[in-house]
């Protein structure tokens, strides 16, 4: 008999709350597992008068780990203006094709009247964006939702559930010969063979229009009190990147019950505190002509200055326009982040390299970070 193999690239990738089935498009390099946790009992003692010693070893499983995933996924906005099948809006609204992770990651994931309630805001046409917010995070737990991995999707696929997955960190880089990718990765409570599910919403996942370019973003800092700062510009820096990273978190752990003499399973995810942080790279340079606006030579020395060295925690708007500011576009806006002083990278340019933590006005709030996506009508 003629075996069957499967192969990554006929993989499709759903997700699943409620009613509401999502077909995501994911890149190379996708993975799940499930392992399990065990105790190991040896049995070790000196010889006895006849010369033998017991030696001897048992191994006990005592629970199921949590179901460990992970997948890349692009950044894809767009302007919903359908309202057949597998339309995510019936009206001109803007919309992700990966929105669902991030309702996911950011509050409740209660998906109603083709939005996330307290966590997505659509705006309508081409001059508004596709709001992201946090203000639904502070929660002990976050939004769930199955994710299903279906191989040979086109074929006879063999498909597996996570299910009680939930969405723990998220992290886009900015490689300027790229285009901009989000990670993803979490945690489930167990993986599960099924049958294939039906998508329900997979608008502009066929899409060539939608793609974000990395190497048109633009990065935006504004101190907050401008007055600390003497160089160009006086606090406000426009830079030209060359790469960096966003990384948002939700340190999440899993609780599962430790009863002897059975096997137990996964109860469900604790959050921890919430990280937004980050990093990026420019060029050392400055403005010949004596510019109004700082360039990374003034932002490292304003950083280094005596009053800036005496902030034990400074504050700066920081605007990261990944696209630029063209649809499409996805904007991360962080009105009080706190820098560490940038460090010189010797290269054949020199460079610079500078670490960030986005924090929340006062500790306790959820106003580190904000998303904006803008996206255009898709073209398939």
């Amino acid at each position: 008999m003629a075996q069957v193999l499967y192969f990554s690239r006929d993989t499709k990738m759903y997700v699943e709350i409620g009613s509401a089935i999502w077909e995501i498009p994911v890149l190379d390099g996708f993975s799940f597992s499930q392992g399990a946790n065990s105790t190991e009992v040896v049995l070790s003692e000196a010889e006895s008068s006849a010369g033998v010693s017991k030696r001897g070893r048992r191994v006990f499983n005592d629970s199921l780990a949590p179901a460990e995933w992970s997948f890349s996924t692009y950044a894809r906005p767009f302007l919903s203006a359908g309202s057949g099948a597998g339309a995510a809006d019936g009206g001109t609204k803007q919309h992700a094709v990966e929105e669902v992770l991030w309702a996911m990651m950011a509050g409740p994931a209660t998906y109603s009247s083709n939005a996330f309630t307290g966590t997505t805001t659509h705006g309508t046409g081409t001059s508004a964006d596709l709001a992201i917010d946090f203000d639904q995070s502070n929660k002990s737990q976050l939004g769930t939702a199955n994710i299903y991995f279906s191989l040979d999707d086109a074929g006879t696929p063999t498909v597996y559930k996570l299910t009680g997955a939930v969405v723990n960190e998220a992290s886009i880089d900015f490689d300027i010969e790229g285009i901009a990718t989000i990670n993803w990765s979490g945690f489930a409570s167990t993986i599960t063979s099924v049958s294939k599910p039906t998508k329900t919403i997979y608008e502009a996942i066929n899409a060539t229009n939608n793609y974000i370019r990395n190497r048109l973003t633009q990065l935006e800092i504004t101190a907050a009190d401008t007055t600390t700062f003497t160089g160009a510009g006086s606090g406000v820096y426009n830079l030209t990147l060359t790469g960096g990273n966003i990384t948002i978190s939700n340190n999440m752990t899993f609780l599962t019950p430790e009863t002897i003499g059975s096997v137990n399973t996964p109860l469900g995810h604790v959050t921890g505190a919430r990280s937004v942080s980050g990093n990026f790279t420019c060029y050392l340079a400055f403005e010949t002509s004596g510019g109004n606006v700082g360039t990374s030579t003034e932002f490292f020395s304003d950083m280094k200055s005596t009053t800036a060295l005496g902030k034990v925690v400074n504050s700066f708007q920081a605007i990261f326009k990944i696209g630029g500011g063209t649809s499409p576009f996805l904007k991360f806006t962080m009105p009080t982040a706190h820098f560490e002083i940038p460090t010189h990278n010797i290269e054949d340019v020199i460079a610079l390299e500078t670490t960030f933590q986005a924090l929340p006005s006062t500790i306790g709030l959820t106003d580190e970070v904000t998303l904006a996506y803008r996206g255009v009508t898709p073209d398939v």
